[in-house]
């Protein structure tokens, strides 16, 4: 049994000075402003549409991430409806094979504290799981019969498309303290890695520990 925490990765290359360029220009054509493109202009006039609600001009620009989360995490994100899911299948998947380590992979609990009981009871089930899924495969079950054991906590990974607008509802309702405990962890990561690679757009959506 392996035990990790949650984590992500920008699946391109984010420029995020030229997104920003390339928004520029395409909601400049609403006003007929196209004139009025400066080498410096593109920040305010982003910010501004944002400050107005006009946010379907952002929705011209898309990243994608890859996600490596418990599964209970991905059961709140695949509810995020615009947007493209790709994800590591437990139908297809026979964690006992070498690939995996022929072991499962756990996020560990972020509310826990690894000497807390609620951790040991937690770390027990998940040994239990993990047996009872591999007495299963000796036993002639399919992968996809055996996952019928695995918890919410197995590791998965998913990779995730959305443009600019959704990924700022994403954030405004799972980088929030209401958002489940896991899924704050991994949005509010996210997050910081969005405002650093593109500037404006995601400066104005507060995370948890601010107000």
């Amino acid at each position: 049994m392996k035990l990790i925490d949650p984590s992500h990765e920008f699946l391109q290359e984010i420029d995020g000075e030229e997104m920003l360029r390339r928004l520029e220009r395409v909601g400049r054509v609403c006003y007929k402003s196209e004139g009025r493109i400066t080498e410096t202009s593109r920040r305010t006039f982003l910010a501004g549409l944002l400050a107005r609600g006009h946010e379907s001009v952002i929705e011209h620009e898309k990243v994608t991430v890859r996600l490596i989360c418990d599964r209970g995490v991905t059961h709140e994100l695949v509810r995020h409806r615009i947007a493209s899911y790709s994800q590591e299948s437990t139908r297809y998947c026979n964690y006992s094979r070498d690939q995996f380590g022929s072991e499962l992979t756990f996020i560990r609990p972020c509310f826990w504290r690894e000497d807390a009981q609620a951790y040991g009871i937690w770390e027990d089930a998940m040994r239990a799981a993990e047996n009872a899924y591999f007495r299963l495969l000796e036993a002639g079950a399919s992968p996809q019969e055996a996952r019928s054991v695995l918890p919410n906590s197995l590791k998965t990974e998913i990779v995730t498309t959305m443009n600019l607008r959704e990924w700022r509802h994403f954030f405004r309702l799972r980088a929030v303290p209401a958002a489940h405990p896991q899924m704050r962890q991994v949005a509010c990561a996210l997050l910081a890695d969005f405002r650093q690679r593109i500037p404006v757009l995601f400066d104005d959506i507060p995370a948890e520990n601010e107000p």
